[in-house]
């Protein structure tokens, strides 16, 4: 036996028959005629190498192998309704787990307001954040592992659909004795000969930093590299250097008695989501990314 050969429209007329107990009344419930109808039963119990039905002038009844095929298919076709039902479901009420990869800038900037968001308009969604470096983050993305990442411009493999949502300028950090931030901006090149807390090249920030020091004249003088940012704050707090951040890590420093103050000319890092080429996005997942991408950056709060 092929069950390729089987179809499901030959399964819904057997049950229909079965129910009726009668080609005409069944093909009056499924919109075919007499003739059709018991065409595809005779075909379907080819096929299956039994009788599914005993007939008589007037009536139309199972046979005993036909009763448990019944019984069984009954049992199957609730179990497949109750699938299609609950992966429409979960297309119509976006609902379900998304896995999103970021670095731990971005996660602590970006995606505590996403996850707000979602509790208020999509409760059914659950947001997994994997706070990871940069190269890490791609990784997992080109992998598979996550649904998709929310990535640093420009270190983006060719395997990769991406599209920027958001750009940002770098800000410097100091401790508020330091004589730069008596200024309310400073420029680049005053960053000659201070010692430098940056975070290290792990980062996909990392050699944006570096070239937008080269641009602007600066020989940079780094005396601690580290691995996130909480970690530059308490070096700063200790009165050790200055740091240049984005601006969306920057939300912190007022609290811990620091100073942030624009640099200028502007310099800015992109941000963009990233997923596989050719690879679809669940319901739940093209919702997390949509309201990164259009809704979540007009909400984020801009530091002056």
């Amino acid at each position: 036996m092929n069950l390729s050969n089987i179809s499901l429209r030959q399964l819904r007329i057997f049950l229909a028959v079965a129910e009726h107990q009668g080609f005409s009344r069944a093909g009056n419930m499924v919109g075919l005629t007499q003739s059709a109808m018991s065409h595809s039963i005779r075909d379907l119990e080819n096929e299956l190498g039994i009788k599914l039905f005993d007939r008589t002038t007037r009536e139309v009844f199972l046979t005993q192998e036909g009763q448990y095929l019944s019984g069984e298919l009954r049992r199957l076709m609730g179990e497949l309704e109750a699938t299609f039902n609950n992966a429409w479901s979960r297309g119509e009420q976006h609902s379900g787990l998304v896995h999103v990869a970021t670095s731990p800038t971005i996660s602590a900037g970006i995606m505590p307001h996403c996850i707000k968001k979602l509790i208020n308009k999509y409760p059914q969604i659950n947001v997994m954040i994997h706070d990871q470096v940069q190269k890490q983050t791609i990784q997992k993305v080109v992998n598979g592992e996550v649904d998709f990442g929310v990535i640093v411009e420009p270190s983006t493999p060719s395997d990769l659909h991406t599209e920027t949502f958001m750009e940002e300028p770098f800000c410097l950090i100091l401790p508020p004795t330091h004589k730069l931030a008596r200024q309310k901006k400073v420029e680049w090149g005053r960053l000659k000969n201070q010692d430098l807390v940056l975070l290290d090249d792990s980062s996909g920030s990392r050699s944006l930093i570096d070239n937008a020091l080269i641009r602007n004249g600066v020989t940079p003088h780094v005396v601690q590299e580290l691995g996130h940012v909480a970690t530059i704050f308490r070096i700063l707090e200790s009165g050790i250097g200055v740091s240049i951040i984005p601006q969306i890590a920057s939300s912190a420093v007022e609290k811990l008695g620091l100073v942030c103050r624009p640099l200028y000319p502007i310099e800015n890092r992109k941000l963009q989501l990233a997923r596989r080429h050719n690879r679809s996005l669940s319901p739940a997942a093209s919702v997390v990314w949509n309201m990164i991408q259009n809704d979540l950056t007009l909400s984020l709060p801009v530091r002056p």
